[in-house]
């Protein structure tokens, strides 16, 4: 892509962020509308995995978390379009961080300590809220977007508020280098693997699923303490975020997989509350054992 053309599409995209987020909501309306009876944006696929995920529940009850999840969907766009421009105070307003002291106790006592979470809406605002306002002393570890445009435009929403990006290849290299600063690393650890990257294979939502244990061999080996983001969404635009404990060293007594299980059972509980807030448009069971 050109660089002037590169740069013409982020400063229309900076100039639409400037929109109240009603106004930008007035667009998702619109694109919820076309993407779900229209297009009907990988319908296939998220009812697929809505009927292996909830079997008890009949059709039209799945149907109806495809619809919400569409709502979800269409909304998130118009959030992470606002991120580029949000003030600390409305974010502060929009997003809720509860026990975090989790974080800035474990950074205060100059410990490193990993964050589980998972692909839930909107997990970029969560991202945005805990480096605006909680603390910056964060590391996200992501995957690359192929397309220029929106690395960038990623990039520079993500880091808006200090904090590091780390993209998932060079992260064991960013580690050792940076082993003994105390922060928190952002793992969204139910990203479907690479054949060559799977170690652990487990049930989750019904079917059998691919692990990467990353995080897991990363606690247990430097004993760092692990803990979970539960998210909730009451109403549209806010989001409350739940800190809990997963795990906390020493782990010489712990079973192998325990924080791997631990992980899949909190993101369990989590879809069952709220599915329409997950992203069954991923094709997380693209692969079988």
């Amino acid at each position: 892509m050109p660089q002037n053309f590169l740069i013409l599409k982020m400063v229309i995209f900076k100039l639409i962020s400037i929109l109240p987020q009603w106004v930008l909501y007035i667009f998702s309306d619109i694109l919820f509308l076309i993407g779900y009876y229209v297009v009907g944006y990988r319908k296939k696929v998220i009812l697929g995995n809505l009927q292996y995920a909830f079997p008890e529940k009949t059709e039209s009850e799945r149907r109806e978390i495809a619809r919400q999840f569409f709502r979800n969907l269409t909304d998130s766009f118009a959030e992470i379009i606002k991120m580029y421009r949000i003030s600390k105070e409305d974010l502060d307003k929009r997003v809720k961080i509860e026990n975090k002291e989790i974080v800035l106790d474990a950074i205060k006592k100059g410990q490193v300590i990993i964050g589980l979470t998972g692909h839930f809406f909107n997990w970029e605002m969560h991202l945005l809220q805990m480096m605006a306002n909680v603390s910056n002393k964060c590391d996200v570890v992501y995957l690359k977007v192929n397309n220029p445009f929106f690395e960038k435009l990623m990039l520079a929403i993500r880091t808006r508020f200090g904090g590091g990006l780390i993209e998932r290849s060079g992260f064991q290299r960013d580690y050792l280098r940076k082993r003994d600063q105390p922060r928190l690393i952002v793992l969204a650890a139910d990203q479907r693997p690479s054949h060559g990257e799977i170690r652990y294979w487990a049930s989750f939502m019904n079917r059998e699923t691919a692990f990467f244990e990353g995080a897991e061999k990363l606690a247990k080996r430097f004993n760092h303490p692990v803990m979970y983001s539960h998210v909730h969404k009451p109403k549209r635009g806010h989001y409350t975020f739940t800190y809990e404990m997963v795990s906390i060293p020493p782990y010489e007594k712990e079973k192998e997989h325990s924080i791997t299980d631990a992980y899949i059972a909190l993101t369990e509980k989590n879809i069952r509350e709220q599915p329409s807030l997950y992203l069954w448009s991923h094709k997380r069971w693209k692969d079988s054992r």
